[in-house]
């Protein structure tokens, strides 16, 4: 379980990037999501120990994250949103050179364990290959098997799936899933489905705060009968975000598909559609904007 309390970070330059964040997180997949610049790379760099907050506690287990930031980093996994490598190194010897950093001295074990997340990460039959010549799901799988070297007990990665193709993404995410079914792994992003499909828990943060945390499916369930969407000019849209609750826009066929969260219908063409987790999120995100704006 990592445990999270009351944690708040404001830059020198007055950015306010966490407002007293609170969650506990349990062994298995977590999705982060919020929109770019709602704080989760500041929540995912302070976890890692990177930045220090100016308030709050982080526990993992029975690790004060704060003060035992050496035994937090030998636990800790991390896949950074920017993930810089050795371009003319191949991944054998990248990944050798940092299991040694990682601590891992035998010479035997070492190579048993690069042996073994090669293979895990199907990376084995082009471990040779040097890192320039990867593709970006194979340097994202990489940054897998660098982040498991020496059995971390926290895996933190920062928007990992964000311009991969849809096979590369299908088989990262399977990869993660497989791995979280024995440590606690973060999963930070701004793209809904990535949650949706692999995380049985959640939060979504914006401008520093958490909106939301619990699971997916109980989220979507307690929309039910709640979402109403209706197709209309783009001419109408401001009409209907001045008397309801415009949870999202679409474009559909050069006109807009509009999302409206209310308890019964909201106006004449409106019909209820089923929930699903991008419902969630935005009405999250655009509550407490609604509510002000009445």
């Amino acid at each position: 379980m990592l445990s999270i309390r009351n944690l708040s970070k404001t830059y020198d330059n007055g950015v306010h990037a966490l407002r007293d964040i609170s969650l506990d997180i349990p062994t298995g997949m977590f999705g982060l999501l919020g929109p770019n610049g709602a704080g989760k790379s500041s929540l995912m760099r302070t976890l890692a120990t990177l930045q220090a907050p100016d308030t709050g506690t982080i526990q993992l287990d029975d690790i004060d994250v704060l003060h035992q930031k050496f035994e937090l980093r030998q636990r800790l996994g991390y896949l950074p949103q920017e993930f810089g490598v050795y371009p003319d190194i191949s991944a054998l010897a990248m990944l050798k050179h940092l299991a040694v950093l990682k601590g891992i001295a035998n010479g035997k074990e070492r190579d048993e364990i690069v042996d073994y997340l090669l293979h895990m990460t199907n990376l084995w039959e082009v471990r040779k290959r040097k890192l320039a010549t990867y593709s970006g799901g194979m340097r994202q799988r990489f940054g897998i098997a660098q982040a498991l070297l020496g059995e971390p007990r926290l895996i933190i990665v920062d928007e990992p799936t964000a311009g991969l193709d849809p096979e590369e993404r299908r088989r990262f995410l399977n990869l993660l899933s497989e791995i979280g079914e024995n440590v606690v792994v973060i999963l930070s992003t701004h793209i809904v489905e990535d949650v949706g499909e692999i995380c049985a828990h959640m939060a979504i943060i914006d401008e520093g705060q958490v909106r939301f945390t619990g699971e997916p499916r109980a989220a979507i369930s307690e929309l039910e009968a709640c979402i109403w969407e209706k197709i209309i000019d783009k001419a109408e849209v401001s009409r209907h975000e001045k008397s309801m609750q415009v949870i999202s826009k679409r474009l559909f066929a050069g006109r807009i598909n509009i999302h409206v969260y209310a308890k019964s219908c909201p106006g004449s063409g409106f019909q209820s559609t089923s929930p699903d987790l991008e419902d969630v999120y935005f009405t999250n995100l655009h509550k407490g904007e609604y509510q002000e704006a009445l």
